[in-house]
This record gives C-alpha cells, structure tokens and sequence, in this order.
C-alpha cells in the first residue's frame, strides 16, 4: 500500500464529504477510492469514518489521524516545492480566490498584466461570495473583506470598504427618498443574501445599532444581480461600496442614509503563515499590493 496515497485519498474524502465526491475530485473509480480506505482502516487496525447513506463522519480516531495526515502531505510537498525551485523562481500553478464583483472589476486585469510579466506563473482564479479554507481547498492568496479573526493567516491590508443603502433616480422619484433608517420598512427592499439578513438591517445610531425590519421584494445571491435589480428600480438595496462605485458615478445609483453607514471594514490579501512563502505566491503579493491599493484610492470619497 502507498501510505501517502492513501493519506490524500482519505484526505480528499474528508473534504469532498463522500466517497464518490472523492472519487469524481481525483478521477478515480469508486471502487478504487472504497478499497484504498478500506486498505488504510485495516493497516492501522482503526475505524477512520463511521459510514451511513446520508453522510460520513470522522471518528475521534479519524479525526487525530486527519490532522498527522494533512501536515504529512503539507511536508512532502514544501520538500518539491523546495527541490523544484518553487522558492527561487515564480513559477508553477498560483491559485488566487476572491469575491465575485471585487474580482470582475479589479483582480482579473491585474491577474492579465501578472501573467504578461511571470511568464512561467499560471492562474486558477476562485471567484465567489464566500471565505475558502485556504488549507484544505488548496488557495495560495485570497482577498478578504472585513476583521480577519485569529486564524494563523498573514494578511496585507490594501483598503477598506462600507455598506452602503442605494436606490435608482427612477425608484426615488416614485417612492420617495428615506431620510432616517426606520423609514425603510416601509419601502421596497433588495437583498443580497450573501451580505446580510434579508428581513433586518443594521445601521449606526448615536449610542448603539438600529435593528431595522425590512421587506424584501426580491433575494439574490450575488451582489451583481441585487445591484442591477436596484438599478431597474426593483427597490433599494444594500451592497459594499466599492461594487457600486460605477453605478454611482454614473448617476444610475444614489447612495442613501449616509450619516447612519456603518463603521468600514478592512480589505486584505491573506496567506497561509506555515512555512516559507513560495516565490510565485510573494511575486503576486508584491505585484497586487500597490495596484489594490491605487484601486482603492481611486473610489470616490467615503466608498
């Protein structure tokens, strides 16, 4: 039995949730992915999942095993990395994630111009609305929006953002503007489910947060689709600054209720802080940096 193959297999199961989730992820039969486990379960005398039709959970044994297995592999592949060259040269695959918006507008031209100056550096671009496990799902640098919490992550902040209340000209016209908070259960709402609550909005008040209820006429889950609903006039919506910024500027949105927008919030690139740096991960870092933060300096006052 190859240990280390096994270990990845078990490993993959553990992160894809299933067998045959495992099995599609690697290309490899179900058959081959059932019997590999069973191998390794009967090599350590030890159950590692307790199986059922609906789902597999790690035994305590599976679990401990989990984590030997996970820095095991991590070891073997700095030693490639180290014995390819990984951190001398910028080269190989760089797998960056990043929010769905943030990423359409800024980090593909700039993931286009690092790839005309590394030309030995290819990109997995990871966009989507949610923080990947930069560990298990393999992500080399991901941009973060909001307080990092105490992960073992190193990150560079390279700006900061609100939320921000915006409605059409159009929507305006016919419905009225809101002056104060309170005001907006009485209109029209669009919600970006991966933001915020899609029945209560927070906001700042003197002494403490306003908990606002509110209608929502219509929930998205991308702030791309909230944001051209508001701009249809479907309702007044609430997105970060920085994925309206446009829309703003071009007269097709109005920022609302700016004196009660929350506190802003940090926006970071982060990377894992075990180990060395691979040379095409501090090449990225070095190259995005700056960029991001003329990116940010560019938006217009309080975004």
């Amino acid at each position: 039995m190859d240990r280390l193959e096994a270990m990845s297999v078990f490993a993959a199961i553990v992160d894809a949730g299933s067998l045959s989730a495992a099995g599609r992820k690697l290309d490899i039969p179900l058959a081959t992915i059932s019997r590999k486990l069973s191998d390794l379960e009967a090599h350590l005398s030890t159950r590692l999942l307790t199986r059922s039709t609906r789902q597999l959970v790690l035994t305590d044994a599976g679990r401990a095993y989990l984590a030997s297995c996970r820095q095991i592999l991590e070891d073997v592949d700095e030693a490639e990395r180290t014995a390819s060259g990984a951190y001398a040269n910028a080269r190989g695959e760089l797998v960056i994630a990043a929010p769905i918006v943030f990423g359409r507008l800024h980090v593909v031209p700039m993931v286009t111009a690092f790839l005309e100056q590394y030309r030995d550096v290819d990109v997995r671009l990871v966009l989507g609305d949610r923080n990947v496990n930069l560990l298990e799902e393999h992500v080399d640098v991901a941009l973060r929006i909001g307080e990092l919490p105490d992960s073992g992550l190193i990150a560079r902040q390279v700006g900061s953002v609100r939320s921000v209340v915006c409605a059409s000209p159009d929507y305006l016209n016919r419905f009225g503007t809101p002056n104060s908070p309170d005001e907006l259960s009485s209109h029209r709402c669009v919600t970006f489910e991966g933001l915020m609550s899609s029945s209560l909005w927070i906001f700042k008040g003197a002494d403490s947060s306003l908990r606002v209820p509110i209608r929502s006429r219509l929930a998205v889950t991308t702030a791309d689709a909230a944001i051209a609903a508001a701009i249809a006039g479907v309702g007044v919506t609430r997105v970060l600054s920085y994925q309206v910024a446009d829309a703003v500027r071009a007269g097709q949105l109005v920022r609302l209720l700016l004196e009660y927008e929350p506190p802003s919030v940090p926006v970071s690139l982060v990377h894992k802080g075990q180990g060395r740096l691979p040379m095409k991960s501090r090449a990225f870092l070095d190259f995005a940096a700056p960029l991001l933060r003329q990116s940010f300096a560019a938006l217009p006052a309080g975004s």
